[in-house]
């Protein structure tokens, strides 16, 4: 049998290592409560802007990609519409990946480099980007939480008109020249 002097030594114990249990919990907690917050765009909105960028191109007669990423440019979801070529699941991810990591339209960083050719180094800033007219970032509520990028129909006013589809369909924020 356990003496008193050795049970109330380890009630003792076990209540000093519950307390420090309970103390780095806390501070854990805190310290957890301080991380920043961020949203992200789910899988299913994801698929959702693609499909409608990519149908919205199909009504019009183009066989376009479509792809979105998340707001640090990871493709999210990745669509190639029948008959699209093959080059164009490269250029919508390239677009979309722009757009997400520079906050900006693609078309609007093009016409800033032609404006403004001191600033033509954007274009190698790594062999992701594309700075081609086809993608926007995806704001919603106005964080920017991604970017959708479209490739393949005859010009880049077109590629951009489906990818507004894809944001019009999650119920994005619009973009304006002042966003």
């Amino acid at each position: 049998m356990m003496s008193k002097l050795a049970l109330k030594i380890r009630v003792f114990w076990s209540l000093i290592i519950l307390g420090l249990g309970w103390v780095i919990g806390v501070n854990n907690l805190v310290f957890a409560e301080e991380l920043p917050k961020q949203s992200i765009l789910p899988l299913a909105l994801a698929n959702k802007a693609a499909l409608a960028a990519v149908d919205q191109c199909k009504k019009e007669g183009y066989r376009v990609s479509a792809a979105v990423v998340d707001g640090a440019g990871v493709v999210v979801a990745l669509l190639r519409g029948d008959g699209a070529g093959a080059h164009t699941v490269d250029s919508s991810r390239g677009k979309a990946y722009t757009a997400a990591s520079l906050r900006e339209p693609t078309q609007k960083l093009a016409q800033l480099i032609a404006q403004k050719p001191e600033i033509q180094a954007l274009r190698d800033m790594n062999e992701s980007i594309l700075i081609l007219g086809g993608g926007l970032p995806i704001k919603i509520g106005g964080e920017i939480v991604g970017g959708i990028g479209v490739g393949g129909a005859p010009g880049a006013v077109l590629d951009e008109n489906c990818a507004r589809a894809g944001l019009e369909s999650l119920g994005a924020d619009p973009y304006k020249e002042n966003n």
